[in-house]
């Protein structure tokens, strides 16, 4: 599973990555033509948009390196650091296209060929639909932390794209001259927000954070179908790339033998195993009335009550 996950991330990048040089060579033939702010603006992030994805291909291919003595849990978080980068790029861009937006607005220069610079953007917003059409199916199999900031990135091209087309629309057919530069600084704000938004689960990847709680729940659910467990306490859960890891501690009865306790786990990894698939799963029995933190709540307080029924 592990394997055909890293494949489907890889050429998730692979078609990204192609995607992002064509539109770059579409889009510089347009922006020299035009000498639009907006269409620049989008030339600008488009070749930012190549160097993410080449930085995406390399976290991707790291990430779906099996563990090996120097990392036991694996090489996940590669994708973190990628889509990390990505932010530092889209973040840049946005203050590149809105300092570029600002000074046109005292230059006051027209655009020109609006029917190419429409034309390149509309070639521009099939090609992405493409794109994000396949990125989705890939996040839905392997939620991968970089393939997902990456698809956030080519969300907001589609929003460049017709940013583009309004400017020069409004620009060059309705004789609206601040068109161009305000959609340039529309553009720039669009993707600092996006920025924000990618970053947040990079940094909660990085930062170990627990899965959501309903999610815990229905983990804990399936586990405590196991009618061998006493009771499960102090689980913790976080993702790595495209891969989940949960370890939780059960109480069992202090009478069963080494060989029994451990054919109940087997057990009930098959069960969570069936529900969760590709989690790495951690158990630590404790004979029943086991207390290693008193007066730690976080640790000691049993998950199931209520789980059960």
């Amino acid at each position: 599973m592990r394997e055909a996950e890293g494949k489907l991330t890889t050429r998730a990048a692979l078609a990204s990555v192609a995607t992002a040089l064509f539109l770059l060579i579409l889009k510089s033939f347009a922006a020299w033509q035009t000498g639009s702010v907006a269409m620049l603006g989008s030339l600008a992030d488009t070749g930012l948009d190549l160097l993410a994805s080449l930085v995406t291909l390399y976290g991707v291919r790291i990430a779906a390196m099996p563990a090996d003595y120097d990392h036991r849990f694996g090489h996940g978080k590669a994708e973190a650091l990628a889509a990390l980068f990505q932010v530092a790029l889209i973040t840049a861009s946005a203050a590149a296209i809105g300092w570029r937006a600002i000074v046109s607005f005292k230059e006051d220069r027209p655009t020109a060929s609006a029917e190419l610079g429409i034309g390149v953007s509309l070639v521009a917003i099939v090609a992405t639909f493409a794109l994000l059409y396949y990125q989705r199916r890939v996040i839905a199999r392997t939620r991968s932390v970089a393939i997902e900031a990456d698809n956030v990135h080519y969300q907001s091209d589609l929003l460049l794209n017709l940013s583009v087309i309004a400017a020069l629309v409004l620009d060059q057919y309705l004789g609206v001259a601040a068109a161009d530069p305000v959609f340039g600084i529309a553009i720039a704000l669009w993707l600092a927000w996006g920025a924000l938004r990618a970053s947040s689960h990079a940094i909660d990847q990085l930062m170990d954070k627990e899965w959501p709680e309903d999610k815990r729940r229905r983990f804990v659910e399936v586990a405590a179908r196991q009618p061998e467990l006493k009771g499960i306490h102090d689980l913790r859960t976080r993702r790595s790339g495209a891969k989940d890891f949960v370890q939780f501690h059960v109480w069992i009865d202090p009478g069963m033998t080494v060989a029994e306790a451990h054919d109940v786990m087997d057990a009930v990894e098959a069960k969570l195993q069936g529900e969760f698939p590709g989690v790495e799963i951690l158990i630590h029995v404790d004979p029943e009335g086991q207390v290693d933190e008193p007066g730690n709540p976080l640790v000691e307080t049993d998950l199931t009550p209520g789980a059960r029924e």
